[in-house]
């Protein structure tokens, strides 16, 4: 299942059933779960690890060290897990010290051509990054999120889950989930009402979350006034919790 051409350090740990195509380097460090294919001339380096059944294609480099004028050389990770799709020249690179020392993904995700995950990102499951788009460090992206094609996302901005934002965004504060935001500066533009429809939202739940938005983003109170109204109000509701816990918790300020 290794092609002959393929260069694979004899340190690296292969289980069973992986594919390696033609002239993919994988280094000393590098574990690979059975099931997963590595399509030609792909680099995997540093200590990587990656799980079971994924697919990544050819020109991908993963593993690489940071783009980080502080890094040195430090033993720092890049953890992928289950299932993910990496295509054509996405570049994912190892965490720094400067923060937990590892860049992790989980489960299920599409990285389309071209797309960047810099150093210490977490990429929950499921998440969508479409051709192009790209990860300054530190950025977190909660479950089902998807960027559009050529979006930017600045280092230490989080992206809630089920959040939509549109190609060609330039992203400097928190999206918060479950809505959708556009723009040169990003703005909300309401609700993600078809994603939230395609993963089985309830009416119901939709109709908590629209209320809890207008309260948040089209009244004219305060943040903190506004989640306080929230809470008194809808603040019973899983997502509706998920959603004011996820303000509370922004650093870098909220896109409104």
């Amino acid at each position: 299942m290794i092609h002959p051409t393929a260069i694979v350090h004899e340190g690296a740990q292969i289980d069973e059933g992986v594919e390696i195509g033609p002239y993919s380097i994988i280094r000393e460090k590098v574990r690979i779960g059975s099931g997963t294919i590595i399509g030609p001339h792909v680099v995997i380096e540093g200590r990587t690890t990656i799980g079971k059944n994924n697919r990544i294609f050819q020109f991908a480099s993963i593993g690489a060290i940071p783009q980080h004028l502080r890094y040195r050389g430090e033993d720092t990770r890049l953890e992928i897990g289950d299932n993910n799709i990496i295509r054509e020249f996405v570049t994912i690179h190892l965490g720094t010290v400067q923060d937990q020392g590892v860049t992790s993904i989980g489960n299920g995700n599409v990285f389309m051509a071209y797309c960047h995950v810099a150093h210490d990102c977490v990429i929950k499951d499921s998440v969508i990054m479409a051709n192009g788009a790209s990860l300054g460090g530190h950025v977190v992206v909660e479950d089902h999120a998807i960027l559009g094609g050529l979006v930017g996302v600045h280092q230490f901005v989080r992206i809630g889950r089920h959040a939509m934002v549109g190609g060609l965004s330039g992203v400097s504060l928190d999206i918060p989930p479950f809505t959708s935001a556009a723009g040169f500066r990003t703005k909300l533009y309401g609700l993600n009402i078809v994603g939230l429809k395609r993963h089985n939202f309830s009416h119901e739940a939709i109709q908590r979350l629209k209320k809890a938005y207008r309260l948040l983003f089209k009244s004219n109170l305060l943040l903190e006034e506004a989640v306080r109204h929230v809470e008194q109000e809808v603040g019973d509701d899983e997502n509706v919790r998920h959603l004011v816990a996820f303000l509370k918790d922004s650093k870098r300020g909220i896109c409104r």
